[in-house]
């Protein structure tokens, strides 16, 4: 069966991997999801972006980071899907947790947070919410 939404999948790998306070998570390796994880790991959200594999077989190992047991990452939702695209201007990058978490934008400069998108006044899709 393939897989309709892979941004989807990656994010719920990250909220189990997290919810079972598991070290490290793979996921299948792909520019978006590359461009999301590095994004993740500028916040300071999760630790570490390495590849693993060669050619089909490539993943993503992403390094979860911890506080006193708990994940950083409390929640993360995917807000464009497949079905329902969701866009934004530069005037109106959503405010998430009243600062306290991010958007992720895919935007004609690239994957950035909604904090960047707002320095750069460019505004574009928007993948995923991370607080």
């Amino acid at each position: 069966m393939s897989m309709q939404d892979p941004v989807a999948d990656m994010l719920t790998r990250l909220r189990n991997a997290g919810m079972a306070v598991k070290q490290d998570v793979l996921v299948p390796e792909s520019k978006m999801k590359t461009a999301i994880a590095e994004v993740l790991k500028s916040e300071g959200y999760i630790d570490d972006v390495a590849k693993e594999g060669e050619g089909v077989d490539r993943m993503l190992r992403l390094r979860l980071k911890y506080r006193s047991g708990v994940s950083v990452i409390e929640g993360i939702q995917r807000v464009s899907k497949p079905s329902r695209r969701v866009y934004c201007g530069s005037s109106d990058i959503p405010n998430v947790r009243n600062g306290l978490g991010i958007a992720i934008l895919s935007t004609p400069k690239g994957v950035i947070s909604g904090r960047v998108a707002k320095a750069e006044n460019v505004g574009g899709e928007v993948l995923c919410y991370v607080w």
